[in-house]
């Protein structure tokens, strides 16, 4: 299959990019595809969504009808492969909506907005290894799925069995192809992607690191740490007690993007609110090197520094100047003066076998 063909799934699934990615220093390429038995749900009855990592590359729905690049490097492989790609698109519409059709007279189903989804994708690590997946749903819930290492599918309900013996069978073999595809076209556009995007793909920002604290009324203190606007997604974050003693966390947030391409994620603990101990904030990145970035928290003191002292007497002298401001311009104005106004894709190559 090649990555244009193998374009896959869905709106209805993306919200697994924002909870899920690689830990380690890798590249993915995912596809997304999905087809719904309603135009009424405000989801198109097909669409396609391809991604580099955690970047959408390229795009297709039925609304559009168009294989569309979503960065500009993409715009490297020519008119030729969107041309292409658009057909290929165009040509799987009516096998999703066969498909649905098919699984909902399998559930004794008549109506209602019903989906069938598809996720495939690979994975390329630094040390060379790979992995990749094949998995189809419906209605949210698991279908069937390849065994990567048989190169055949293995039901997950009762309604798949059909559909697992035709693609097994020796004149299909859908799971050979589909193994065949991860174990090699999918690596190869994968490079080719990371070759064509790698400014944008391996760019490296640093962490920004913002922590506080918030005393319970237990005798317990929990302490934040947000770490935002790092690229690549990979990071550890944690706690450290007076600079050596990990501090093992009750809250870590998934690791979400940004609108610019950047990650943050966000750790919390809760520790005894006592004298003596600090506590600091240890982030390890690639773009730090073999530096770990460390902030302390600084608890709040008991008194009044100098420091705001000082920044409330100044207050005050803002204040009284501001009212000796105005009380003069009133009287300027009493005075005579006017106010003025003022105004202002993997189907070509597995063929796109029916359910």
């Amino acid at each position: 299959m090649t990555a244009g063909r193998m374009k896959m799934m869905t709106p209805l699934i993306l919200i697994i990019l924002g909870v899920s990615g690689v830990e380690c220093d890798s590249h993915t390429l995912r596809y997304y595809e999905t087809g719904v038995s309603s135009p009424g749900s405000g989801l198109p009855v097909f669409s396609s969504v391809g991604y580099v990592d955690d970047k959408e590359i390229a795009n297709y729905n039925s609304d559009t009808r168009q294989y569309l690049p979503r960065t500009e490097w993409m715009k490297k492989l020519g008119s030729d492969y969107w041309e292409y790609n658009t057909q290929i698109g165009q040509g799987t519409e009516p096998v999703y909506k066969h498909n649905v059709q098919t699984l909902m007279s399998r559930f004794n189903q008549t109506g209602g907005i019903h989906s069938f989804q598809v996720m495939s994708g690979c994975e390329l690590r630094d040390d060379g290894t790979t992995e990749g997946y094949f998995q189809f749903g419906y209605d949210g819930r698991d279908f069937i799925y390849l065994d990567t290492q048989r190169g055949i599918y293995i039901p997950t309900m009762n309604e798949a069995q059909i559909t697992t013996q035709r693609w097994n069978s020796p004149e299909v073999r859908e799971g050979e192809r589909h193994k065949n595809y991860l174990e090699n076209e999918c690596i190869e556009w994968l490079k080719k992607h990371i070759n064509n995007g790698r400014e944008d793909l391996e760019k490296r920002v640093p962490p920004e690191v913002k922590v506080w604290g918030h005393r319970q009324s237990d005798g317990v203190t929990r302490l934040q740490c947000l770490v935002y606007g790092f690229h690549p997604r990979p990071v550890d974050v944690k706690w450290v007690r007076n600079g050596k003693d990990d501090v093992p966390s009750d809250v870590m947030s998934p690791i979400l993007p940004h609108p610019d391409g950047t990650y943050q994620i966000r750790v919390s603990v809760e520790v005894p609110t006592k004298e003596g101990d600090t506590y600091s904030c240890h982030v390890e990145h690639s773009s730090l090197g073999d530096e770990t970035l460390s902030v302390i928290w600084e608890p709040p003191g008991n008194g009044l520094s100098l420091g705001v002292i000082i920044g409330v007497i100044i207050g005050i002298i803002v204040l009284l100047a501001a009212i000796i401001a105005v009380v003069f311009c009133i009287k300027k104005n009493q005075a005579g003066y006017k106010s003025t106004n003022t105004s202002d894709t993997a189907s070509d190559n597995s063929k796109e076998v029916k359910v």
